[in-house]
């Protein structure tokens, strides 16, 4: 009986061994792919910050009249100017479209009146 629990100790530890074993490399692949996902999310961040950086700079008032002033003939744009825009109160929007009555029912008092007599 003693070397029969003896075995099933040995194989309870061996087996509890693998398993950590599996798991330890489990978990160094889960950081693993961890610190690759946020590599990557730092060279998005650069990259976007680049981005943002040369919109801002193609942007520019000064270059956008100057791209006008080139391109007026071509395309008749206007440079823009502050009392070209509106107020918000001063947009009218389209009415919501009325709905279609289909399968109309008739609707009387009459009915009831005659029930509660």
């Amino acid at each position: 009986m003693r070397a029969f629990l003896y075995i099933l100790t040995s194989l309870a530890v061996i087996g509890l061994a693998f398993w950590a074993y599996r798991e330890n490399y489990a978990t160094q692949q889960a950081l693993s792919e961890t610190e690759k996902l946020r590599d990557g999310i730092r060279s998005a961040h650069s990259r976007l910050a680049v981005l943002r950086a040369e919109w801002a700079y193609q942007n520019r008032p000064d270059r956008l009249r100057d791209l006008v002033m080139i391109n007026y003939e071509r395309l008749s744009l206007m440079e823009l100017r502050p009392d070209q825009f509106g107020q918000i109160d001063q947009v009218s929007y389209p009415a919501p479209p009325l709905l279609d009555i289909v399968n109309s029912v008739e609707v009387s008092s009459m009915a009831a009146e005659e029930v509660s007599q």
